[in-house]
């Protein structure tokens, strides 16, 4: 009986092979390794390591322990507030947009529910939406009963600041578009020229501002809409930082 002869694969074809299989393995492994450090980097760009010129306000506000220094636990906090208020970048760095930001919303909950405490909005006109520009907020009140709010809301920029003064809504579009920015003004309840209250989709704290309107969040601009009609009082009054 005729041994079976061992079938031999040329050295080089061999080495094709083995370099192919070590090729393949190579292709895998290495790009599950960049992409988890590219993940990685990703992340930790995400939060900035630097102290902020407003650090250790930043971490009053926010009820962090007060050291100055930029943790990562303090810029993931940091960061959080950035988001969820619409400032960019939002890497956790303690800045003056941030900072200042931080201010108007510490006075806007100082405001609580009676925003009219110094009676700067009139209480003899009976329904009435009163904006202050100071604290960026608004709310409906009927005399001296509070009816809604307060509201955050975002007014005019330098070089547009909201007018201010006794008004009254004069038009109201539900799906408005402006004709000069062509952009939505949903729930828009004109009550200036073209001033007007009405929901935006973006952050009602972000910078610099509108170009005279009163913006809110939709579901306050909502809540304006059902209870405001044409012929109500809008009391405008103070002055929004940097105007």
């Amino acid at each position: 009986m005729k041994r079976l002869r061992k079938l031999r694969i040329p050295r080089s074809a061999a080495g094709r092979r083995a370099g192919a299989a070590l090729a393949l393995t190579s292709l895998t492994l290495p790009l599950t390794v960049a992409f988890s450090s590219t993940a990685e980097a990703a992340t930790a760009s995400a939060c900035n390591a630097y102290r902020g010129p407003y650090q250790r306000q930043a971490e009053k506000f926010l009820g962090l322990r007060v050291d100055g220094r930029q943790s990562t636990s303090d810029c993931r906090a940091i960061r959080a507030f950035q988001t969820s208020h619409g400032i960019t970048p939002d890497y956790g760095y303690a800045g003056p947009v941030t900072w200042g930001v931080m201010q108007l919303v510490a006075q806007q909950r100082t405001a609580g529910h009676q925003p009219n405490r110094a009676h700067n909005c009139p209480t003899n006109k009976g329904r009435i939406a009163c904006v202050d520009l100071t604290r960026q907020l608004s709310w409906i009140q009927d005399g001296s009963r509070l009816v809604f709010g307060p509201v955050p809301v975002r007014t005019g920029r330098k070089g547009g600041a909201t007018r201010t003064g006794l008004k009254r809504i004069y038009w109201r579009h539900l799906h408005h578009v402006s004709t000069i920015y062509h952009t939505p003004m949903p729930y828009s309840q004109f009550f200036d020229g073209g001033e007007a209250f009405h929901a935006i989709s973006g952050s009602v704290w972000s910078a610099p501002g509108s170009h005279g309107c009163v913006n809110m969040r939709p579901n306050d601009a909502k809540k304006y809409w059902s209870l405001l009609r044409n012929g109500d009082d809008v009391y405008v009054y103070g002055r929004k930082s940097g105007t």
